[in-house]
């Protein structure tokens, strides 16, 4: 992990110096937009609309427009900020954990500490759990005043920003305002639902089958043929032959080629991880058989030869029988 702020926890004279991480990541496979046509790269420019001009990022200012005119913020008037200057996660009081509102909860961060002495650290850390309390907080990040809470979890003290008041919405729906009649067996009958529905509360237990079956996909169109080489996809072009006598190495195929080796022999070491990991536990049921199926196909392995792959193959098989233009270029061009 990467330190995205540097600071300290204040609260009275005690200074805790922190680094500040993101505690979450995203695990989504990464796409990009294409041209259906010929599987070129989609980008997006920032285009100046009064000059017509690409303009990069290290000249772009922002502005607040009131309706008539337009204030413009370059990024010396927005350091130059008191409360952006500042460098402090000030406690402002310390209350009962069931005080907070979870829909409050926005983002959250680990923080470590940033001194010789960890002494500091761990005073406000076991405080915070002997008290079993949290400390609200209030400091600056990315240019926004932000308002937080200090926490403990396992040995790390955690930072979760808070949702201002405002920025919770309030809601009525006319359909809660009638009235509704519950009896006592409807009642009874739904908590003994709930019951048999009870469990302890395992976060390994549940993956994004969605992400699962998009890799297996995507490992099956692969194992097919049905891609495209990536230089191509970006709109490179093979550089001429010169008349030198020594034959010039082409870099681009050079890494296509390790890369294509690579996924190869990754793919050999997934299946045969797969076939050990299948037998491990048997699927009780139609749901767990998924959610085994799921897993597999996400604890970083990615198998490709699973019945899912096999079936998403099958859907994309008309591939191998019309192969596109792009497809048809690429194979000439690696067997050339």
């Amino acid at each position: 992990m990467r330190a995205i702020w540097k600071g300290a926890v204040t609260f009275g004279l005690v200074n805790v110096p922190v680094k500040v991480y993101s505690a979450t990541e995203d695990h989504d496979l990464s796409l990009h937009q294409v041209h259906d046509a010929d599987g070129g790269r989609i980008r997006y420019q920032r285009k100046c609309e009064v000059c017509g001009k690409v303009v990069s990022y290290d000249h772009i200012d922002k502005a607040y427009q009131d309706g008539e005119q337009t204030v413009v913020l370059t990024a010396d008037d927005l350091a130059s900020l008191p409360e952006e200057r500042s460098r402090e996660i000030e406690v402002v009081e310390f209350v009962p954990s069931d005080d907070l509102d979870p829909i409050m909860f926005d983002r959250s961060y680990f923080l470590e500490p940033d001194s010789s002495s960890s002494k500091a650290y761990v005073l406000l850390r076991r405080t915070l759990e002997e008290t079993d309390r949290t400390a609200i907080v209030r400091f600056a990040l990315r240019q926004k005043t932000r308002l937080g809470a200090l926490r403990v979890r396992e040995d790390v003290i955690l930072l979760q920003t808070l949702l201002w008041e405002d920025e919770v919405r309030e809601v009525r729906f006319p359909a809660l305002e009638e009235r509704v009649r519950i009896s006592a067996k409807e009642l009874e009958m739904s908590e003994a639902l709930v019951e048999s529905f009870s469990s302890r509360f395992r976060p390994d237990a549940f993956v994004d089958e969605y992400q699962a079956q998009l890799r297996k996909l995507i490992e099956a169109k692969l194992e097919q043929g049905d891609a495209l080489d990536t230089a191509a996809t970006f709109g490179e072009q093979p550089e001429p032959d010169d008349d030198t006598g020594a034959e010039p190495i082409d870099l681009m195929e050079v890494l296509q080629r390790s890369i294509e080796r690579q996924r190869g022999t990754t793919g050999a070491k997934t299946a045969s991880g797969a076939k050990r990991s299948g037998t491990a536990k048997p699927a009780a049921t139609s749901s767990s058989a998924k959610t085994g199926t799921a897993k597999t196909g996400t604890a970083k392995t990615g198998t490709a030869k699973t019945g899912t792959a096999k079936t998403s193959g099958a859907k994309t098989g008309t591939a191998k029988t019309a192969p596109s233009k792009a497809s048809t270029a690429t194979k000439r061009k690696k067997s050339a």
